[in-house]
């Protein structure tokens, strides 16, 4: 029997009591579960476009698209319930209770879903009041912040038959109780605060103190690598580097970059680089209390700069005091270069790569080539190789795109071979088998990046940009949220692919919210303000919709319907004809 592992939002229920209810009037108790489930529980599962996966006897166990949609269903739920329980004795009460969470699971080829992420939200549910729902911390980020809540922080809490101890939030709903909390000052003011996970960290950008402002890229490689390492452990909630970077240069308190992150631990340090020598500083500092919990000074030649890196990635770990496999000690093992040359190319390289701009992307494509004669083996400097040729591909920054997407392909498949275990040859190379249109092997090397670094927030948007493209939109929706779980300050990029996703799953108007945001945040894009135009030529806006196709020609006056349908990797060209009907409809194309 085939299998498939994904992330996914699941909700589970059961009946309060039911045993002692079917006891009193096992007839009359069925039937009315049968008539809750066609004219409550079933609709609203459909309206908020969940899937049962199975029925548990007085429960079920649902699939949803994202955690709101889950959270929102399980409101309407119990609020449906408190409607049709008034007026009956508490003995003869239905009353339900529901665990949500957001977590792993594996789906079976007959649809059937099990693994940790099933197993906790049935957990959850267990410990969920009558007519409350249970939210673990994982899905609780999902929602904080999107929907006007009040809850009750349960703080870790040991599941049964779960290792490690969980936090919880417990949402009631209904009661005149807490209707009347939810007008306090308290609850209406200031909503509950999640607790950081204990094991969670942000590296914080190394200081640059070599005097020199172009040695900035060597300090921010070396943070870089550390968060990579770390980011490894499946044990650690690593904050990803676009995050941690928004803090570069600003003085800020620990206690503050903790609460904006949500981690409970904060690594900062600097680095002083003169001649062949090199000095790093690093503390780690509980962002709780501000206690430092670990310092160190390291003076070292340069050659050396290696055996640093992995001293200050096992000191942190033993500070936290996590408990490593061996598996997690062949990954946390040094997979980068050796070699100083090659190093301080692939840094100066990839760190022009973060800047996406055409000429950042051709300097960095020629220190990267430096790196790999120098080094041939050093699998990441291909990886990053390879999404230089990759971003002149998508970006017709080159005069011939197709030989683009051949040297990323070249360059991305030498990255796996020379070091299977890099995550980062992985990603790369599940984007451009994406591009290549080769779906399930782009699916299957963003998974591969996964288990490879659990908190790789780019391989989660790799992955479910593929899932989108392959038609599977539904399922994509979760590792973008993943992707801002782990990246709190997300590239607006992902607002556009969540965009698609929910365009073509016929969500317009929620597409539209997020387009929305794109565009304030980029200005200057022209696909994410086609999209608006095709969401509002589909919800009959016609005048939204020419007015964004003009701001469209406005930013990019070569902007090329026939380009996009070429090079965007749709399995089913139906897709892209979507958006060619949402523009037919508002007459901006023919």
């Amino acid at each position: 029997m085939s299998e498939t592992r994904k992330l996914a939002a699941i909700l589970a229920a059961d009946v309060v009591g039911y045993s002692r209810l079917a006891g009193a009037d096992e007839d009359r108790i069925l039937a009315r579960l049968r008539a809750l489930r066609s004219d409550l529980i079933d609709p609203t599962i459909a309206v908020h476009h969940g899937r049962v996966v199975k029925r548990t006897g007085d429960g079920a166990l649902v699939e949803f698209r994202s955690v709101v949609d889950a959270v929102r269903c399980a409101i309407e739920v119990q609020n449906g319930m408190v409607e049709r329980n008034d007026g009956v004795p508490q003995d003869r009460r239905i009353e339900f209770r529901i665990g949500i969470h957001l977590g792993d699971v594996v789906e079976e080829s007959d649809g059937d879903l099990m693994g940790d992420g099933v197993n906790i939200a049935s957990r959850l549910e267990g410990v969920a009041a009558a007519g409350a729902i249970c939210l673990s911390e994982d899905a609780y980020r999902q929602v904080k912040a999107r929907l006007d809540l009040s809850v009750s922080d349960l703080g870790n809490t040991q599941l049964k038959n779960i290792a490690e101890p969980i936090r919880v939030y417990s949402l009631q709903v209904g009661s005149a109780g807490t209707r009347a909390a939810a007008t306090s000052e308290t609850a209406t003011s200031q909503p509950a605060a999640a607790a950081s996970p204990k094991l969670s960290i942000a590296v914080l950008p190394f200081a640059n103190m070599s005097g020199d402002a172009e040695q900035d890229y060597f300090a921010d490689g070396i943070s870089e690598d550390i968060i990579t390492a770390l980011s490894k452990l499946s044990q650690l909630f690593v904050i990803a580097r676009n995050s941690s970077f928004t803090f570069k240069g600003k003085n800020v308190e620990v206690q503050e970059v903790g609460t904006k992150l949500g981690v409970r631990h904060v690594l900062e340090g600097s680095v002083r680089k003169s001649g062949n020598r090199v000095r790093i500083t690093a503390q780690l500092i509980d962002a709780t209390t501000g206690g430092h919990l670990w310092a160190e000074r390291f003076d070292r030649e340069l050659t050396d700069i290696f055996a640093v890196q992995d001293d200050v990635t096992q000191q942190i770990v033993d500070a936290l005091a996590v408990n490593l496999t061996e598996g997690d000690r062949k990954r946390l093992a040094p997979g980068q270069t050796r070699h100083p040359e090659a190093y301080d190319c692939f840094l100066r390289g990839r760190e022009l790569w973060h800047r996406l701009t055409k000429q950042t992307n051709s300097d960095a494509r020629d220190l990267l080539q430096r790196a790999v004669e120098l080094d041939p083996n050093f699998a990441s400097a291909h990886a990053f190789l390879a999404l230089t040729h990759g971003l002149d591909y998508l970006n017709r920054w080159s005069e011939s795109p197709q030989r683009s997407i051949e040297q990323a392909e070249e360059a991305a498949t030498l990255a796996v071979a020379r070091d299977d275990s890099d995550p980062v040859a992985h990603w790369a190379l599940s984007v451009v088998k994406l591009y290549s249109r080769q779906h399930d092997r782009a699916i299957s090397e963003a998974e591969r990046a996964i288990v490879l670094n659990p908190n790789f927030a780019e391989g989660q948007v790799s992955l479910g940009e593929a899932l989108i493209y392959s038609g599977r939109s539904g399922e994509a929706l979760a590792y973008f949220e993943r992707a801002r779980v782990l990246n709190p300050y997300f590239p607006d990029v992902v607002l556009h692919f969540q965009a698609l996703a929910l365009f073509q799953l016929r969500r317009y108007e929620e597409a539209v919210e997020l387009l929305l945001q794109r565009v304030s945040r980029n200005p200057v894009t022209d696909v994410s303000r086609a999209l608006l135009a095709a969401c509002y030529g589909h919800l009959g806006r016609f005048e939204e919709a020419r007015a964004r196709w003009q701001e469209v020609l406005r930013v990019n006056p070569d902007y090329s319907l026939e380009y996009r349908r070429k090079v965007l990797p749709f399995k089913n060209p139906a897709d892209f004809e979507l958006v060619m009907e949402g523009l037919r409809n508002a007459g901006v194309v023919q």
